[in-house]
């Protein structure tokens, strides 16, 4: 009888080793998953641990950062671990509430309330599941490198900016606090990385701010925390074109968003384990995370780089029971703690972000600008301050998109090369070009042949070029329309087969634009 291995929380193993002790338990027809290995499962349980330790403050910090209540953010971080734990293409990638759609967000809840914002975050899901099934996932190849470094440092900045309204008009023992976070945060690794920084930092401030009764703003000043589990519910907003008016675009933005940094993360994470992650269930896994997460009350979220990092890389998790932990313990230690959650600083908090907001900005790039080609430093600029500017990290995508794209076909452009050559006999005139002919490189073409000089017989070789669209043709049927006038031939050879069949469907059906 064979024996064959079945993993409920699919993932790779974690080396040689690991894998030759998830064989040696293969048993006949069935046998447990590689996350029941005993090692396996210890590895797992305490990823999973120290990712939902270090989530509780940040799950705070951008609930209140997105203008909601922190068991908001709570919740979505709950719901989308455990949620995507099952749906998604990417074992051990953490998804939460998360800076960028906390930052999306924003806006709705200041404006229309918490109802509103649930109803985006379901709507968003939704979109998220239409775009994988028509393969957006795909696309994320057209996205250039200097659009994804411009859009980590926008995202950056703007995390940095939401924290200064926290820095205003408060006691001046705040910024002391902020300072002495952040310096925690900075050095603690450098000795030991047992523990995270971050929660380090919140628990020394914590205390420092109860025992010495210091009057600072508090998480429970920013609302109610969860005092038990989350609730299944639906929106209550009127079902109208009025309100999809209102949430569409939020919700757009947010399906945008949430997926390129869901790509990304899940990118990085391949790299990392040299394995290969299915990046179109990832796609639709965040919608149905995210409509999940919408019908709990939750601000909706999207793969965490952070907290990713820390459960593949710092603590070597490799299969989806890890993501689900994460999400159990972190409501498990909201509820059971919540009133110790409470009376944590804002100070703590803000500092916490702030180390956030520069782990996320990559300083790399600015090192590299000096021999960054011009036009990949135009389009990194223009996503940074498309993104500062709106506060919409989907709009400078898509402004970067498209500056990449100009710039692109404008480098193009001036690689298409022609050489003029007349025969001896002063009989016919031959032009050879070379490169690739659309729409902005064969425009000026037509004007760089010689028409009243050039003798009856011209022949354009295009053994060198490929003709890529309908402009190319139209220039193409201007050329010979031109010597056609003056009674001259023209022969048009070395078309491949692409170029010919283009060709032959176009050809005298488009207006020339020269007559």
């Amino acid at each position: 009888m064979q024996s064959r291995a079945i993993s409920l929380f699919a993932g790779s193993p974690h080396s040689d080793t690991d894998r030759s002790l998830f064989l040696s338990f293969a048993v006949p027809s069935i046998t447990r998953p590689v996350w029941l290995s005993p090692r396996v499962f210890k590895t797992e349980a305490l990823a999973g641990l120290v990712v939902a330790i270090a989530l509780i403050p940040e799950a705070i910090s951008f609930s209140i950062l997105a203008g909601v209540d922190p068991r908001v953010g709570l919740f979505a971080s709950f719901t989308m671990a455990v949620t995507i734990a099952f749906t998604g293409g990417r074992p051990a990638m953490i998804s939460a509430a998360t800076g960028a759609i906390a930052l999306i967000v924003a806006p709705l809840s200041r404006d229309y309330g918490i109802e509103y914002l649930v109803a985006a975050v379901i709507l968003a899901g939704v979109t998220q599941v239409l775009l994988a099934l028509v393969g957006v996932a795909r696309l994320m190849r057209f996205v250039p490198r200097s659009v994804m470094v411009g859009f980590v440092n926008a995202l950056a900045i703007l995390i940095f900016l939401a924290q200064l309204p926290y820095l205003i008009d408060v006691p001046w023992i705040v910024y002391p606090m902020v300072i002495v976070g952040i310096a925690i945060m900075l050095v603690l690794p450098r000795f030991t990385t047992a523990v995270p920084a971050p929660l380090v930092a919140v628990v020394l401030l914590t205390i420092a701010a109860v025992s010495l009764g210091w009057n600072v703003p508090t998480v429970g000043d920013q609302g109610e925390l969860p005092g038990g589990l989350p609730v299944l519910g639906i929106p209550a907003v009127p079902f109208t074109f009025e309100t999809l008016r209102i949430i569409a675009p939020f919700a757009i933005a947010m399906a945008l968003v949430g997926l390129m940094e869901s790509l990304m993360t899940a990118k990085l994470v391949d790299d990392i384990t040299d394995t290969r992650s299915n990046k179109t269930r990832e796609s639709w896994g965040q919608g149905v995370a995210n409509i999940v997460t919408g019908f709990f009350g939750g601000m909706g979220g999207c793969a965490m780089i952070g907290q990713t990092m820390i459960n593949v890389k710092a603590s070597g998790a490799r299969t989806r029971l890890s993501t689900f932990l994460a999400g159990v313990f972190l409501i498990t230690l909201v509820v059971a703690l919540g009133d110790i959650v409470a009376i944590i600083p804002m100070a703590a908090l803000v500092a916490v972000m702030i180390i956030v907001a520069y782990s996320t900005f990559d300083w790399h790039s600015l090192k590299s600008l000096p021999h960054m080609p011009k036009s990949e430093t135009i389009v990194m600029a223009t996503t940074v301050v498309a993104t500062v500017l709106t506060h919409n990290l989907a709009i400078g995508v898509i402004t970067g998109v498209v500056t990449a794209t100009v710039l692109f076909a404008r480098r193009v452009a001036h690689l298409v090369t022609m050489t003029r050559e007349l025969a001896d006999d002063g009989e016919h005139v031959t032009y050879e070009v070379h490169g690739e002919l659309f729409f902005a490189s064969s425009n000026d073409l037509v004007y760089q042949f010689q028409y009243a000089e050039d003798p009856h017989w011209v022949v354009v070789d295009l053994s060198g070029a490929h003709l890529w669209d309908a402009s190319t043709i139209a220039a193409l049927d201007a050329i010979v329309y031109k010597y056609e006038q003056r009674g001259k031939t023209v022969d048009v050879l070395g078309l491949n087969k692409y170029s010919t069949e283009l060709r032959a469907r176009l050809n005298g059906r488009l207006p020339t634009g020269h007559g």
